[in-house]
């Protein structure tokens, strides 16, 4: 399911409508307590700011740039583990994928967060 969704998020770059993306809702009290993916286009190719938020003020916050493939290869193992949705924002409409207790996924849209990008 969660291949599913990543094909929006591949879909709103490749069209240009890709604003942010936010893995939210943690699982338990892990110090990590945020990832945000935000995009950076360029004319050559697109790339995407990573950044990982920390609860514990002495843990650093990272942030990395990476390629959309390698964004995703760093996200997946997060799901489910520590975090129990993730936020796709779009010029056009927002997408919320979600798992459940029993690690069920679901996808839902709602109007758009973001105008523009």
């Amino acid at each position: 399911m969660f291949d599913l969704f990543w094909k929006q998020v591949t879909t709103s770059v490749e069209e240009g409508r890709f604003a942010k993306l936010t893995m939210a809702k943690t699982i338990g009290k892990p110090n990590l307590r945020n990832i945000f993916v935000r995009p950076i286009y360029s004319d050559r190719d697109f790339k995407v700011s990573l950044k990982l938020r920390y609860r514990s003020p002495e843990t650093e916050d990272q942030e990395d740039e990476f390629t959309l493939d390698e964004a995703f290869v760093i996200l997946k193992p997060h799901l489910r583990k520590s975090f129990s949705s993730v936020l796709l924002f779009t010029t056009t409409k927002d997408v919320t994928f979600k798992i459940n207790k029993k690690g069920a996924g679901s996808i839902s849209e709602s109007l758009p967060t973001f105008r523009e990008i």
